[in-house]
């Protein structure tokens, strides 16, 4: 009975053992792989964190070169400006930007030229609005800086005063405040219609200018050399300097939706084509904001003129546009501004 006893107890120790033993053999298996998976992970974090810096090493060399290439476009208009606009930009408000085009830098004219267009428009992110309105090359105007060259064209502003003279000229006619401005030459709009793969616009009479022809009701994807075309005819447009004007805002119109977004804004090489003929006083943080939190405004674009009457005074054509005139400008140029 007592040896039965002990050969229960022997085997009975024998199994416990055993069973340390295959524990203790899962548990270094568990161990081991344990250890395997925490090895693979802290490899694969740190793998991810070496991408992640090189990814912001070189973003951020990428950056540095925008706003370098910004910088190149960058120019103060040297003037004390109605509101804070970086404010108004920050706070999301709307924002007036005055688009002017010098006649110089294509179709081989490379003086130093008037500014053979005028526009004031208007982004509401708000209200989903771009308003765009054109103001008269010609139109007489007394020059703030300059009265013993007034009465004068509204274009010889840039003329006598640069971008300064032609912000206090318009702020001076249409009372509103002008936020930002960008002066483009003629070959830098071709550029960035290039840049931006060429734009659509329906033609609004029929016309051939510069071997290029156009059809009434017709759209055309247009590059650069041909909107050039396309904006450019003038003697042979029934509404004469207005009806130019008019293609010249379907064309501006048709850039701003490829252009305002980030895909252009953070594009260097869109960027460095038109640096060398485009002049800002927008930073490239204000124009990535733009990009960013106006882009909106693009959903309705209204386009208006502000209409003149011809006179010759002393030899000189000028377009009169009646106080009437001016303040209906304003007028709406004042709502698109409100929130």
């Amino acid at each position: 009975m007592s040896e039965n006893n002990d050969t229960k107890d022997e085997l009975a120790g024998q199994q416990s053992l055993n069973e340390q033993v295959v524990r203790h053999h899962h548990h270094h298996r568990h161990h081991r792989h344990h250890h395997r998976r925490r090895i693979l992970k802290n490899i694969f974090w740190w793998a991810v964190g070496i991408l992640l810096l090189f990814a912001i090493f070189f973003a951020t060399i990428a950056w540095r070169n925008l706003k370098v290439t910004t910088n190149d476009m960058y120019n103060s208009a040297g003037i004390t400006k109605q509101r804070d606009a970086d404010k108004v930009l920050a706070k999301r408000r709307p924002v007036s930007i005055l688009l002017l085009g010098t006649d110089t830098g294509a179709l081989g004219r490379n003086y130093k030229g008037r500014t053979d267009t005028m526009m004031v428009m208007t982004l509401n992110p708000k209200k989903k609005t771009t308003t765009i309105v054109s103001l008269p090359r010609d139109m007489k105007v007394d020059l703030p800086g300059y009265p013993d060259e007034s009465p004068a064209k509204i274009n010889a502003a840039y003329t006598f005063g640069g971008v300064k003279e032609s912000v206090k000229v318009v702020h001076q006619h249409f009372n509103i405040p002008i936020d930002y401005y960008v002066l483009v030459n003629m070959g830098g709009l071709e550029k960035a219609i290039n840049q931006v793969g060429g734009v659509d616009v329906k033609s609004p009479l029929t016309f051939t200018y510069g071997g290029v022809s156009f059809k009434k009701g017709t759209t055309y994807h247009l590059n650069g050399k041909n909107a050039l075309k396309f904006s450019r005819m003038r003697y042979d447009d029934p509404q004469g300097d207005y009806g130019r004007q008019q293609r010249q805002r379907l064309i501006i119109t048709a850039l701003l939706k490829k252009s305002i977004s980030y895909k252009t804004v953070l594009n260097r090489q869109f960027l460095k084509s038109i640096a060398d003929s485009s002049q800002t006083d927008l930073t490239f943080k204000n124009m990535v904001t733009l990009a960013k939190d106006y882009r909106q405004a693009n959903a309705k674009v209204v386009q208006d003129h502000a209409q003149g009457r011809g006179q010759n005074d002393d030899g000189q054509d000028f377009e009169v546009v009646p106080s009437s005139e001016q303040e209906r400008v304003t007028t709406l140029l004042q709502n698109s501004l409100n929130n």
